[in-house]
């Protein structure tokens, strides 16, 4: 055994020792470097790209090789070497692109770019079908840096604990090598081989290998960055939206390749603007370099650049070999900007699938992906580390080390735990903290001072704290608060802790514990916030929120189970007594006006009287074909394309521990949202429910519907927005209600002069109930998103048995209404 271990060392080592480097710098005719241009050996499969500065290196056996050097504008330059033991250094200096313009008769005046893009599309089906269905393996790297940044932000200093306190930096560096596998639109597969992330050894560098074919109508980069996608310059009505310009024409290997202008026809719309070349005859693409701006309906981000290098293979396909995003965005002061390239080699465009292949993991990361040692990386990465990423690998990786000193843990706790004014009164407090392991903290100020009548002034400070109780990446975990709560005008004082317990080596569980004295809303799902309330009853005089005391103790259990189910349950016991108002203040009184009784009044001419409840709930929620990522310690559920489908359960039982409570109620929900790209976003909820028995129901079990009474507009899909809060409030057996919404997401507004400017975005919809004849409302809404993007305002008509028609303006956040 050691014999055979001596000679695979042998062997090995023998190896290494042939092999050599051949590196060098891609740049132009005038010293410029070539950021990310191509080196392919003729003949093979091998290759590399250059780094950001230009630089490449590719290990090689010692011998005779001829050297292809490619770049995006440029003509491409082919060397033969030979590379001996102790390696080579071989420069490209890259000349521009000669083109020339072809003898073509014009038609109509019309440029003769228009016929070779007809050409193509003319041949979008086959070149779609070209990559169908494929594998190969994705080498990608990502980096995030900074040219500038504030030094306060929020009035919080600007620390991103590198020690480091220059301008400019590195806030984001990894590399990942996987495997990708596409069958059709709908399949699709990652395998990580291999991933590394700069100053986290734990942790897991991105798996986006995902190519953003122009043959497609739509390329959608990320909903983040334009939820509509971008209208492909090679899209089947491309011509609607683009005009093109032929820049030339050059040659290589006897075939024609022309490179186009492509030029938006309208400013405001989701649209690239650059150049693209194609192979004539062919009708294939070469390589693409393209942009889009804010003005295009690009979000988050300032300018975002799209390079593509596509190469032919053996079958004289024309297919992608390397892809490179370039983000950039300056926002409050922080003045970012990246790269993320993919190299894509080892295709096989024939694959066979086994059966089962394509199941619910979407991306898979190995056991040791993250345990890859340097030598590895080295013999991995076709781009060479630049001189500062190697020093932030180095530099991060020193830290992280560092970071995990108790001493070091200490003094970071006691700057992150200063107090300051703004964490105080905003954004909370933190207390304690040990790096990710565990930390407590405050809630905020302004969360913390309320008023109703039913209590007068009210200080309610929140302790929550969390322990990671395992390092190796699984899910266990302990979590909780500890709220304390007093009434200044009633002289109550009312505690209450919850815990949770999050475990499960494969899908997520918990197990949960909460108990104490509760002041809750009838609504069990608290519709009004109560700094809402607060200012309806200084400014207004007007209590929104209706409430009653509740001493309580609940457990509970929820876990996934796979193939896009979950499960929950609970078990609660509860004593529920009536609150009724103790206080007549308010800043600005009205004669005229008092506050109204502590409870529904528009369903019950009285308040409860103390009873007592004990309830089992469970819940069960399904998504069919939902996704999943699968790490080493966990599986994640990313969701998929299907509605979501959910049950609820909830039962009283009388006579347990003095139980008055005797009913079963159930609940069923469907929510889905459609991407219409282009056209917009449309989501939707229905769902029914009722009481299949009500022998002793109380005023807080009863069904609810989020109705609103406040000027800003409560969570769209889960609420009414003219409804008073509990009008159809009821026992009935059945009811039924939806929610629907559309966003046209610049759709329309785009195409206005002045207005696309401003990037703003209709919408429409609806909310309506039912329960008979004489309990069902209706509401339509339109209203513009995306102000400041930040704001939307919605006006509202409503329909309710009994009342005049009314309408209203509501205020809301941008995505969903203010809560």
């Amino acid at each position: 055994m050691k014999k055979n271990l001596f000679f695979f060392f042998l062997l090995t080592f023998a190896s290494l020792a042939r092999a050599s480097i051949v590196k060098g710098l891609v740049a132009d005719a005038e010293g410029k470097p070539l950021p990310y241009a191509s080196i392919l050996i003729v003949g093979t499969t091998k290759g590399a790209i250059a780094n950001s500065q230009g630089r490449y290196e590719i290990t090689l056996s010692p011998g005779k090789y001829t050297l292809l050097c490619q770049y995006v504008g440029y003509a491409q330059q082919k060397m033969s070497i030979t590379v001996p033991q102790e390696g080579v250094e071989i420069n490209f200096k890259l000349e521009r692109q000669e083109l020339i313009m072809p003898d073509v008769v014009l038609s109509k005046g019309e440029d003769p770019a228009y016929g070779i893009i007809r050409s193509t599309l003319a041949r979008q089906q086959d070149n779609l079908d070209r990559t169908r269905a494929y594998t190969c393996q994705v080498y990608s790297k990502g980096q995030l840096r900074l040219r500038a940044y504030p030094k306060k932000f929020m009035g919080e200093k600007v620390d991103f604990e590198d020690g480091d306190s220059s301008q400019q930096k590195i806030i984001y560096l990894s590399e990942t090598v996987s495997r990708f596998a596409i069958d059709g639109p709908s399949k699709r597969k990652v395998e990580v081989i291999s991933s590394k992330v700069s100053g986290s050894s734990d942790g897991y560098g991105l798996a986006v290998p995902d190519q953003y074919g122009l043959y497609q109508n739509n390329v959608m980069i990320s909903t983040r960055v334009n939820p509509r996608g971008f209208v492909s310059p090679l899209a089947s009505n491309a011509l609607l939206f683009y005009r093109y310009k032929l820049m030339g024409t050059f040659y290589e290997n006897g075939k024609a390749i022309s490179r186009i202008q492509v030029i938006p026809r309208r400013k405001g719309e989701p649209l690239f603007n650059g150049e693209i070349t194609i192979v004539e005859d062919d009708w294939q693409l070469y390589s693409v370099d393209l942009q889009v701006v804010r003005q295009q309906q690009l979000e988050l981000l300032d300018t975002l650049r799209l390079v593509q290098l596509y190469q032919q293979d053996k079958r004289e396909d024309w297919l992608l070999y390397s892809q490179v995003l370039y983000p950039a965005t300056k926002k409050f002061g922080f003045d970012a900007y990246g790269s993320f390239a993919n190299i894509y080699t080892d295709y096989n465009t024939r694959p066979q699938w086994v059966q089962k292949f394509f199941d619910r993991t979407l991306l898979r990361y190995a056991d040791s992906a993250n345990k890859r040692d340097a030598a590895y990386w080295e013999s991995m990465r076709p781009i060479p580390l630049m001189d500062d990423e190697q020093k932030d690998y180095a530099k991060k990786d020193s830290i992280e080390r560092v970071q995990k000193d108790p001493r070091y843990l200490d003094s970071l706790n006691k700057v992150r735990n200063k107090f300051t004014i703004s964490k105080l009164l905003v954004f909370g407090q933190p207390l304690y903290a040990k790096g990710e392991i565990s930390s407590l903290s405050l809630n905020p100020l302004i969360q913390q001072i309320n008023f109703n009548p039913a209590e007068g002034w009210v200080w309610q400070p929140v302790f929550s704290f969390f322990r990671d109780l395992d390092t190796s990446g699984s899910r266990r975990s302990l979590r909780g608060e500890v709220g304390l709560r007093y009434g200044f005008t009633n002289e109550k004082f009312h505690p209450r802790a919850s815990f949770s317990y999050s475990f499960g080596s494969k899908f997520s569980r918990s197990l949960s514990l909460s108990f104490g004295r509760q002041v809750l809303q009838f609504n069990s799902q608290s519709p009004i916030d109560e700094r809402n309330n607060t200012i309806s009853c200084l400014f207004y005089e007007d209590n929104v929120i209706k409430t009653y005391l509740s001493s309580f103790a609940r457990v509970g259990f929820a876990s996934g189970i796979g193939a896009g189910f979950s499960f929950n349950t609970s078990m609660q016991y509860a004593h529920r007594t009536p609150m009724d108002n103790v206080s007549d203040f308010t800043l600005f009184d009205k004669p005229a006006k008092a506050y109204t009784p502590n409870y529904p009044s528009e369903i019950s001419s009285a308040n409860i009287t103390p009873h007592q409840v004990f309830l089992l709930t469970a819940g069960l929620r399904w998504q069919p074909g939902a996704r999943y990522i699968e790490l080493p310690q966990q599986t994640i559920n990313v969701g998929g394309k299907s509605p979501v489908f959910s049950l609820q359960l909830t039962k009283s039982i009388k006579g347990i521990a003095g139980s008055d409570g005797s009913f079963l109620k159930w609940r069923m929900d469907i929510t889905d949202q459609l991407n219409l790209k282009l056209k917009g976003l449309f989501r939707y909820r229905i769902g029914w429910g009722g009481f299949i028995n009500d022998r002793h129901v109380q005023l807080p079990d009863y069904t609810h519907f989020n109705g609103n009474n406040w000027q800003f507009g409560t969570s769209n899909l889960n609420s009414f927005q003219l409804l008073p809060i509990y009008q159809l409030s009821n026992t009935r057996p059945l009811y039924g209600l939806a929610h629907a919404e559309y966003n046209l997401k610049g759709f329309i507004t785009n195409k206005i002069p002045g207005i696309n400017k401003l990037n703003l975005y209709l919408l429409t919809g609806l909310n309506t109930c039912y329960v008979n004849p004489d309990l069902r409302y209706f509401e339509w809404f339109v209203g513009v998103d995306n102000l400041f993007k930040v704001f939307r305002v919605d006006y509202i008509f409503s329909y309710l048995p009994g009342r005049p028609m009314q309408s209203s303006l509501r205020l809301g956040v941008t995505g969903n209404l203010i809560r």
